[in-house]
């Protein structure tokens, strides 16, 4: 699959989502999921040995930048125009994360996008979720 290539290529050339373990879980017009593995060098708090926010923010941006680029009636280049999230509670220490996003809107030049990070546990209360906005090139027509 042509978008599956492209977004592998994509995780594994940022050197940030190399460092953080990043990985392709699925991809799909409009729908990504990527994981990332528990990791004590990414600790925000050596009392608890909770990830710090701003490695589960990579995560969530990178799978939502991801989700924009594997829309087929793009040219598969964005970037981030806004992105918030809301922490829900802490990770839990030793779990990995494992992020999905929905690209469920585009206009012309915008892509809209909504994500969930979970950690192992998976439960109703998930770590964090995000809604974006990316920039997105609509592919000509005949292309």
């Amino acid at each position: 699959m042509e978008i599956d290539r492209v977004a592998r290529e994509l995780i594994e050339s940022l050197p940030f989502s190399r460092a953080l373990g990043m990985r392709l879980e699925e991809i799909e017009p409009g729908r990504t999921v990527l994981s990332m593995p528990y990791d004590e060098r990414l600790v925000g708090d050596p009392r608890t040995g909770v990830i710090h926010g701003g490695a589960v923010s990579a995560l969530m941006d990178t799978t939502a930048g991801a989700t924009v680029m594997a829309r087929p009636d793009g040219t598969g280049i964005t970037a981030t125009i806004d992105l918030r999230i809301d922490y829900m509670r802490p990770a839990r220490p030793g779990q990995r994360l494992t992020c999905e996003a929905h690209c469920y809107h585009a206009t012309r030049s915008v892509a809209f996008v909504r994500a969930v990070t979970r950690d192992e546990e998976d439960s109703d209360v998930p770590v964090a979720t995000a809604v974006g906005a990316f920039t997105f090139e609509r592919k000509e027509t005949g292309e």
